[in-house]
């Protein structure tokens, strides 16, 4: 799953974003759905305990969709015979099937307490914030109100996600044109990869070959073995923190410093004067990093979000409301 994914928006500083979207507030679904909180959580809860890659999932699926015309759950939209949507793109074609059912259940479930109240979008960024949580995360806020975006095309993403071989030149160039700055960057990043998983072929470059002399050998050589058969199994993976897969910490940082990181994408963040000062503080500060990263999250949570008549609340996740039926 890898993902230089989180080198997506954001607005420049660590400052709150004034909120055009007045539409957006903590409590939106208080009287119109009053169960919404604890219907997300028991669902939530069960998803994770039962199937423990949904939160490395869900905040991958999060990113995406945030990074493509903002968070509109828009990358929730499944093609058909009429629509190419956001998933047929190669970047997405990785994405994980968990974090799809976790929002289909959820949506299921509020359609029965509440039905037609709460948008997809919603849905996605309060599962995401849940999970984090209950992975050892930072909890921060996120307002609701959103809507579902009306339009979802594959065409769309094309040089709104990083990918795992880009240079930091390249990285930056394409956050900077987002909004994002490198300190913002390097906690999302950390913070996505702390429990995120990438397949072989996104670092085999590194371990297969001349094997790059940044990473430590023997994690090298771990992954050679584990990814031997990459080529006709594309599905191989590994965690991209080697130390505490799972658990949301800082020690991704910790690993870079000792050449353990998996993704080169990762690895330049320490080698890149830019971006090495950010990977030391965190390394030694996880209280600062959780900090950061949840700061980061708050911004990110209505990058762009439609509101009021600019999307609508969808029947279901994956198709728009008014949606052509497929042909036989």
């Amino acid at each position: 799953m890898a993902l230089p994914w989180i080198l997506l928006l954001l607005f420049s500083s660590f400052a709150s974003i004034p909120f055009t979207q007045s539409a957006l507030t903590l409590d939106y679904y208080a009287k119109t759905c009053p169960k919404f909180d604890q219907i997300v959580s028991e669902i939530v809860h069960q998803k994770q305990k039962d199937f423990p890659v949904t939160a490395a999932a869900t905040l991958r699926v999060f990113f995406h969709d945030c990074a493509v015309d903002g968070c509109d759950a828009s990358v929730l939209i499944k093609p058909n015979s009429f629509t190419k949507p956001e998933l047929e793109h190669d970047i997405n074609h990785s994405l994980a099937g968990d974090a799809f059912d976790l929002v289909s259940r959820i949506k299921t479930a509020l359609e029965l307490s509440c039905p037609g109240i709460v948008s997809c979008a919603d849905i996605l960024a309060s599962a995401t914030r849940n999970l984090i949580v209950m992975i050892g995360g930072p909890n921060y806020k996120v307002p609701l109100g959103r809507k579902d975006g009306l339009v979802s095309q594959a065409t769309s993403v094309e040089g709104k996600l990083s990918r795992a071989n880009e240079t930091m030149d390249q990285m930056i160039q394409k956050m900077q044109g987002l909004g994002i700055n490198v300190q913002e960057m390097v906690a999302l990043v950390g913070g996505g990869h702390s429990i995120g998983f990438g397949h072989c072929k996104e670092f085999a470059n590194r371990i297969f070959g001349k094997p790059d002399p940044t990473m430590n050998p023997k994690l090298a050589e771990r992954l050679r073995g584990m990814c031997a058969n990459y080529t006709s199994n594309t599905d191989m993976s590994a965690f991209l923190d080697v130390i505490t897969p799972g658990t949301f910490d800082n020690m991704l940082f910790k690993n870079l410093m000792k050449g353990l990181g998996v993704l080169g994408s990762d690895q330049l963040l320490l080698s890149d004067p830019r971006t090495r000062p950010f990977v030391e503080k965190y390394a030694n500060d996880s209280v600062a990093f959780s900090a950061d990263f949840a700061r980061a999250m708050e911004k990110l949570n209505v990058y762009q979000v439609k509101t009021d008549n600019q999307g609508e609340v969808r029947r279901r996740c994956d198709a728009v409301n008014n949606a052509p039926h497929m042909k036989n």
